[in-house]
C-alpha cells in the first residue's frame, strides 16, 4: 500500500510526467569534481549553453553509445560554444577509465552521492535516469530530453538547436 501511495503522490506532485525540472526553470547550481579530480560547477559556464547529460553507468552498452554520439560531434558544440558534460553516479577512477577508453573529449561529472542527480530530479534508485538538459547562458533549462536514441542524440541535439 505505501508504494501505491507514493506513486500517487509522485504523480500528483509531477502531474506531466515524472520530471521535476522542465524547460523554462532555473537549473540547479551544482559543485562537484570531474574525472580529473578538478573542480567543476555549473557557475564555471556562465554566459555559455551547457548540455549537461547524466546516464546511468558508466562502460555500459547504451552509455557508450551515448558518449561516443556526444564524442564524435564534439567539434561542432565546440564551434558554437557549447560545454557538455556527463554526469553518473560512478567514481572519478570509473570516470577516468571509461573517458581514456573511448577517448571522451569532455568532463564527466562525479555524482557519488547523487545530489546533482536528485537536484535535477533524475536519481533512478542508485543510479541516474537516462534525461538530458540544455541549460542557456543565463542558467535557465531550455530543452530537456528524456527519450533519447543514444546512437543520435549528440546530433539530434544540435538539430534542435538548429546548428
Amino acid at each position: 500500500e505505501a508504494n501505491c501511495i507514493t506513486a500517487i503522490r509522485t504523480i500528483d506532485q509531477y502531474p506531466q510526467n515524472s520530471m521535476a525540472l522542465s524547460a523554462g526553470t532555473k537549473a540547479p547550481s551544482f559543485s562537484s569534481t570531474d574525472d580529473k579530480g578538478n573542480s567543476i560547477s555549473l557557475s564555471d559556464f556562465s554566459g555559455k549553453t551547457v548540455v549537461i547529460y547524466f546516464y546511468p553507468k558508466d562502460d555500459t552498452p547504451g552509455c557508450t553509445k551515448q558518449a561516443c554520439s556526444f564524442r564524435d560531434s564534439y567539434s561542432e558544440y565546440q564551434g558554437k560554444d557549447i560545454v557538455v558534460l556527463g554526469v553518473s553516479m560512478d567514481a572519478e577512477t570509473s570516470h577516468k577509465a571509461f573517458k581514456e577508453q573511448f577517448s571522451l573529449p569532455f568532463p564527466l561529472v562525479v555524482d557519488t552521492d547523487g545530489s546533482i542527480a536528485k537536484a535535477f530530479d533524475v536519481e533512478g534508485g542508485g543510479y541516474a535516469k537516462r534525461v538530458t538538459f540544455v541549460i542557456d547562458g543565463e542558467g535557465n533549462i531550455t530543452k530537456v530530453y528524456d527519450s533519447i536514441n543514444t546512437e543520435t542524440h549528440a546530433t539530434d541535439i544540435l538539430s534542435d538547436l538548429g546548428l
